[in-house]
């Protein structure tokens, strides 16, 4: 307290105010002195001086109104209560300024003994802090301004947008639709509400779309996104794309909002480039022209048609004549739902066009002809041969017939099928399955004439390997097999004819590669062997050595060969005998009538080509027992995937035992059978068997020359191989 205590006024005991939970002055006497503050009044406004005039005690209160009421409750006794709208500035206790709100009241105090004197008169300062509760009402206020204004804006969406919005319960059921959603789909708010909205999606989306909402609804996520096909008022569809967000308050989901915006030509340019992508990966890896083409057919369908026809001419021809069409049908593909047993064009097979029909115009005219039908009336000229059944039993009702040229040659042709509830096949469609036949055309035609070359090495093959000799005394058979699975044709032959000495010569090669040039390098081998051959008698081992320093000198480019030359020779005393050298081939395999088989490797040599032109090769000769067969081969018989050469040269000579008694033609046919289908190579095989009744006395015994691996002794028989003529 400052001053002399004769200067203050009389003060009640106001200790009872000092836990007060708001702030407490009390001012006393005419000039309203400050006598006491309570630890609340401290805590808001600091610790101020006591003694002196109200006015200087509290120099920052800037609500000057509140001193001026001060003194009129002084003078008339009635009290004053005022709840503050601006702030008060003022400097807490730890001397900074603060904007507060406070509630103020004041009240004449009076002595407990009633005295009237002036100067034991004061006013009670009572004040509560309400800032607290001022600020949360203006930001209550300011958040209902902000959620005002987004309503108004959202009603404005609503209202004018182009986007169909949309609002629905915590459980996912539609509660507000918009006017735009009314309008595309021609559907009632009250038909769009709750799962109404469902049925505006296309019938093959819907289960899907409600399935993924479904799941949104119970995981919540932040950001739901589905695309779809909805359908528009005129009965059309086009792709959208729905989105919502789940409105929270309190933790928990009050609604879903969201907008559903038409993504059509963004949906066609992703459809496209995925297709064009899908399609140019599958038909450039594709090496036959069968695959590259059912490639096409698996990317058209279901994405653009309902099915998809692919045909192939064997030869094509340009220009086309005036004979009736025959196309080879290789690959249909068809949607699911399609199929009707006994009517659906999946097997690959030859087709003879009708004449005039819708088909044969798309071929001779190399332009799309296009269809429309009454679903369940096709006739035979409006869709390709062998597919009216089908089409009419799947209710067909629109399809494009498109030829594929290659240069200026038909060589394919697409057809695109519409059925059922699919509209007709579209501008949008029809020109992207046409951007297709056109990505797909350069390896086409790659592949194709690949497969003309193939032809070509074919041909000359089959060419040069002639029939062998008819003859009374011995019987000879030979076949050749491409493999199916072999990518080019290979370098694979046989041989066999009669010496002018009586001699049969038997003959198997395999030129390295499978290409053209091998097919070539074969036919050279070929020859060049039959003059040599054919030019002296020697021992097989120096005929072959002159081969090899023959092809060394004039072809030094020429790959590498292996060969086997055998001449089946009368034997002193009448019997047959086998003179035969091997040049890096797989041995020859004697199979005795009593079902002994072994493997003859006693003249075993390298193989032609690239070595020093003085080797040496050795011949051998094995006596023919009455009614053995000798069996040459190339490796394509006994080499397959992921099996090793031994197991089939033990395959081979098992099951060649178990045939030895069955007639020669069977006896190689059933070798070859199983394992062309296997092989990744070609096969060629030549067989000679000795009568039963061969003259002449003791020309040797089975058992004499080799053993089975060098030496050993002859397999015993009869050894049957497995069925399936797999190792």
């Amino acid at each position: 307290m400052t001053g002399s205590d004769s200067m203050v006024p009389a003060t009640p005991a106001l200790d009872l105010f000092d836990p007060a939970p708001v702030a407490v002055a009390l001012f006393m006497g005419p000039r309203l002195l400050l006598v006491y503050t309570n630890a609340e009044y401290k805590e808001l406004y600091g610790d101020r001086p006591l003694g002196v005039p109200a006015r200087e005690a509290l120099p920052d209160l800037e609500q000057a109104v509140a001193f001026d009421w001060a003194d009129r409750v002084l003078a008339t006794g009635e009290p004053f209560r005022v709840t503050s709208e601006d702030p008060v500035r003022i400097r807490d206790k730890h001397g900074r300024l603060r904007d507060r709100y406070f509630t103020i009241s004041m009240s004449r105090a009076t002595p407990r003994d009633g005295g009237g004197r002036p100067e034991d008169q004061g006013v009670l300062f009572v004040a509560l802090e309400i800032t607290a509760e001022v600020t949360a009402r203006k930001e209550i206020r300011l958040l209902a301004e902000k959620r005002r204004r987004a309503l108004q804006r959202y009603e404005s969406l609503v209202t004018a947008g182009t986007q169909m919005v949309w609002v629905s319960d915590p459980a996912g059921l539609i509660t507000e639709s918009s006017p735009s959603w009314e309008e595309v789909t021609g559907l009632s708010e009250r038909e769009i509400l709750g799962e109404g909205w469902l049925g505006t999606a296309h019938p093959e989306d819907r289960r899907g779309l409600a399935a993924a909402w479904e799941r949104a609804v119970e995981e919540i996520p932040e950001l739901f996104r589905h695309t779809y096909r909805l359908r528009h008022a005129d009965g059309s569809y086009r792709h959208y794309e729905l989105r919502g967000v789940p409105v929270r308050e309190g933790g928990r989901v009050v609604e879903w909002v969201g907008a559903c915006a038409d993504v059509e030509d963004r949906w066609q340019r992703d459809r496209r480039k995925d297709l064009l992508a899908l399609v140019s990966s599958a038909v450039t890896e594709s090496t036959r022209v069968e695959d590259a083409l059912a490639a096409l057919g698996e990317a058209i369908v279901p994405e653009l048609a309902d099915g998809c026809g692919l045909y192939l001419f064997a030869q094509p021809r340009e220009p086309v004549t005036d004979e009736p069409l025959v196309i080879n049908r290789v690959a249909v593909s068809v949607r699911d739902g399609l199929v009707r047993e006994g009517m659906t064009p999946v097997q690959p097979r030859t087709e003879r066009v009708e004449r005039g029909s819708a088909f044969d115009r798309a071929v001779r005219e190399r332009r799309p002809v296009r269809r429309r039908l009454r679903p369940g009336a096709a006739e035979p000229g409006d869709v390709p041969p062998g597919t009216l059944a089908w089409a009419n039993a799947v209710g067909v009702h629109d399809l494009v017939m498109i030829p594929i040229t290659v240069g200026e040659v038909v060589v394919s042709v697409l057809t695109a099928y519409a059925s059922g509830d699919r509209p007709p096949l579209g501008p949008a469609e029809l020109a992207l399955i046409r951007d297709l036949i056109e990505q797909s055309k350069p390896s086409l035609g790659h592949i194709l004439e690949y497969r003309r070359t193939q032809r070509i090495a074919l041909d000359l093959q089959r060419s040069l390997l002639t029939e062998p000799p008819r003859l009374d005394d011995l019987e000879i058979v030979a076949r050749y097999e491409p493999s199916p699975m072999a990518d080019e044709v290979g370098g694979d032959w046989y041989d066999s004819f009669v010496l002018p000495d009586g001699a049969v010569t038997l003959i198997i090669g395999d030129v390295a590669g499978h290409d053209l040039p091998a097919a070539i390098t074969m036919g050279k081998m070929r020859n060049m062997l039959r003059g040599l051959v054919v030019d002296r008698q020697e021992p097989p081992g120096d005929i072959l050595r002159r081969l090899d320093l023959g092809t060394q000198i004039l072809n030094p480019e020429e790959t590498t060969t292996t060969c086997v030359l055998a001449r089946v020779e009368h034997a002193p005393g009448g019997r047959r005998q086998l003179h035969y050298s091997v040049a890096g081939h797989p041995p020859p395999l004697l199979v005795g009538p009593e079902g002994t088989a072994r493997y003859l490797d006693r003249a075993q040599d390298v193989l032609l080509g690239g070595l020093a032109t003085d080797l040496v090769r050795s011949s051998s000769v094995e006596p023919l027992p009455p009614g053995s067969t000798v069996f040459l081969y190339t490796d394509g018989l006994i080499e397959r995937p992921g099996q090793d050469i031994d197991s089939g040269l033990a395959w081979l000579r098992r099951k060649a035992a178990g045939l030895a008694t069955v007639p020669l033609a069977d006896f190689c046919r059933e070798l070859v059978a199983g394992v062309v289908a296997e092989s990744n190579d070609d096969i060629a095989v030549v067989a000679v068997r000795v009568p039963e009744d061969d003259g002449g006395g003791d020309g040797g015994s089975d058992g004499a020359g080799d053993g089975d691996g060098g030496g050993g002794a002859p397999v015993p028989g009869p050894v049957s191989g497995p069925v399936s003529g797999s190792p």
